[in-house]
């Protein structure tokens, strides 16, 4: 009886569901003839803008095309469906892939001012109050502690002018920059709006704070602005202090948090002044708003140089980002827009930011010239990226290192810490400052279940990269198969890097707890470092080759530790290890490597690999 009950059940909920399910719907994007007040439901009735896309309620099952051909700058906040129905953003109508663009255009002669011999820069930063500011009074804020952090908050008069401010006394300032918290709530903020945050304080140990946001007030604690401004230090005299954000949607329950965890020094005490919040219109057309980490000419014909100082723009192309003006600063001989066809900021913000997104489809986009990844964010889940071309991305200031050296980054395809059952497959990319594809992360976490299949990778620093880190970490169920990856290192960032070290595949320091990671039927053809480089723990037990085509052809061929695997030594470690005992070693042979064609050639020694049922695609 109960089972029959099971099999009625399961019947009746089959003819009542489709009834009531929500309708699905699809709307389109014409960055041409568009109009963000139309509906969206026909190419003709099409939307027009990124910030329109982004701001759309939409629903599990939905799709959103974008006109091929066609071109949007900015960034791409995607909406998660669920298991009933993933949200799709593609392509629709004839023609090239629609193009998303992670960059400023500085192509018009206009966009440039003299800034001494050989020297041009972008035009300086304004700003213009739009509305009456809002004070932050002090009785507003909170401190919020964890982890065994300790620090009393009090309220007093203080100079200048006797304003009362709060006063911060830290016995114990935690390891992680969210044990301690100082945070205002109630604040209203508007998709596109600039926002200026200004404070007093003063501290008797100098110190900088981790970061200061402005972002949800619950869980899930997402940003709602980028912070455009890193903080400042707050030494023993009083200053003020400035932080500027870019609000990316709207919201009436935002919070600004000043994050003082694993900074603040023990015993210190802090006084702030918390100011006021203003929101304000910048006067560049195109603000530089965030650290322009790469400058793309003539359509990447060639790339500009970062540098850290003016006394280092010594060759054409050299510039640098200065963050307090939102300006770049450029060595050329003329003004660069009479030299160059199209110049192109690329701006460090993921041109997908996923954080914290679940049951998104990408299909037949192309994303370009963006400073930090092309798709990246934490904690994501049931993601797929399929047919889909990325390149020039990466290369914006992450940090400076202790010792004053900066340190860039840059993924194409990033899937930061708890990320699950995600798909890439049938994508090219190429001209990525780090890793064309990876998982990782740190901090206790769990990365599983995640395919990268029948993707055309060349020009990257790494074609794969991996890491977790956290012994209490875990990653499991790791596919990177039948992939073409040729010439690692060989991209526009490699000379540039503090650490060039082109490989196909990274494997860095992992700690996680790390079973059925899987290689096979892939090609790994030149790099200018090493083919791979497995590091920091011993990979036997953990990793699976098989079936792979190798050929460097010449120098290292891998690294395991510290040793260095030649031509004869990279087979013999193969064997020892169990690794790879159906391997080709030899040239794969692509149809037209000098045209970026890396299909295989009927010849080809590839063609024994088994599983590789799909050749690889050309070059557009």
């Amino acid at each position: 009886m109960k089972t029959a009950f099971i099999i009625i059940t399961g019947v009746l909920l089959t003819m009542v569901l489709p009834a009531t399910a929500a309708p699905v719907h699809t709307f389109h994007v014409d960055a041409t003839h568009g109009d963000d007040a139309a509906d969206g439901l026909t190419p003709h009735s099409a939307w027009r803008s990124l910030d329109k896309v982004n701001r759309a309620s939409l629903a599990p099952g939905d799709r959103v095309l974008f006109r091929r051909g066609q071109t949007w700058r900015g960034q791409l906040i995607p909406q998660s469906g669920n298991a009933n129905g993933a949200i799709t953003y593609g392509a629709f109508g004839e023609g090239d892939k629609p193009i998303l663009l992670g960059s400023a255009a500085a192509d018009r002669p206009e966009n440039w001012r003299p800034a001494g011999e050989h020297l041009w820069e972008t035009l300086p930063l304004r700003f213009e109050p739009v509305d009456t500011p809002t004070a932050l009074p002090p009785d507003r804020w909170e401190l919020h502690q964890e982890a065994g952090a300790a620090c009393t908050l009090t309220r007093d008069k203080q100079a200048p002018h006797a304003d009362t401010a709060l006063r911060l006394s830290c016995r114990k300032p935690g390891t992680r920059a969210n044990h301690l918290q100082l945070s205002i709530r109630g604040l209203a903020v508007q998709a596109g709006a600039c926002y200026l945050l200004t404070f007093q304080a003063k501290a008797d140990q100098p110190f900088t704070p981790a970061s200061v946001s402005l972002m949800r007030s619950t869980t899930p604690w997402t940003r709602y602005a980028a912070t455009e401004t890193p903080p400042t230090a707050i030494g023993t005299d009083w200053n003020e202090h400035t932080v500027r954000f870019h609000a990316q949607q709207d919201a009436d329950d935002a919070r600004i948090t000043i994050f003082l965890g694993g900074v603040i020094p023990a015993g210190a005490t802090v006084v702030l002044k918390p100011g006021r919040i203003t929101k304000a219109r910048c006067s560049q057309t195109s603000p530089l708003s965030v650290d322009v980490g790469n400058i793309i000419f003539d359509h990447g014909a060639s790339t500009g140089v970062k540098k850290w100082s003016e006394a280092e723009l010594l060759r054409d192309g050299d510039y640098l980002y200065d963050a307090q003006l939102w300006q770049v600063k450029l060595r050329s001989d003329a003004n660069p827009a009479t030299r160059h066809r199209s110049i192109e900021l690329a701006l460090r913000r993921h041109i997908i930011d996923q954080s914290g997104r679940g049951y998104v489809t990408y299909e037949n986009l192309d994303l370009r010239y963006g400073a930090a990844h092309g798709i990246g964010g934490g904690s994501t889940h049931h993601i797929t990226v399929r047919g889909c071309d990325l390149s020039f991305i990466g290369g914006g200031h992450q940090m400076t290192r202790p010792d004053g050296k900066p340190v860039r980054f840059g993924n194409g395809i990033e899937f930061w810490s708890d990320a699950r059952d995600c798909l890439v497959e049938d994508c090219r990319i190429w001209e990525i400052y780090d890793a064309a594809l990876t998982n990782q992360g740190s901090g206790t976490n769990v990365q599983e279940n995640i395919t990268y299949r029948r993707n055309v990778i060349w020009n990257s620093e790494y074609s794969f990269e991996y890491w977790n880190r956290g012994p209490d970490s875990r990653t499991h169920n790791i596919l990177f198969e039948h992939n073409t990856c040729v010439d690692a290192g060989c991209g526009w960032g490699h000379n540039q890097r503090p650490d060039p070290n082109g490989r196909h595949l990274m494997f860095y320091d992992n700690t996680a707890a790390t079973t059925h990671m899987v290689v096979r039927g892939n090609v790994f053809f030149n790099a200018t470092d090493s083919l791979m480089r497995l590091h920091g723990r011993d990979w036997t037990d953990a990793l699976t080759m098989e079936h792979n085509c190798w050929f460097q052809p010449c120098g290292v061929w891998g690294l395991w530790g510290k040793e260095t695997l030649d031509a004869e030594g990279f087979p013999a470690f193969l064997r020892s290890r169990g690794f790879d005992l159906h391997a080709v070693l030899a040239d794969p042979k692509f149809t037209s490597a000098a045209q970026r064609d890396y299909r295989l050639t009927a010849d080809s020694p590839a063609r024994t690999l088994a599983g590789r049922d799909k050749p690889a695609g050309a070059f557009p």
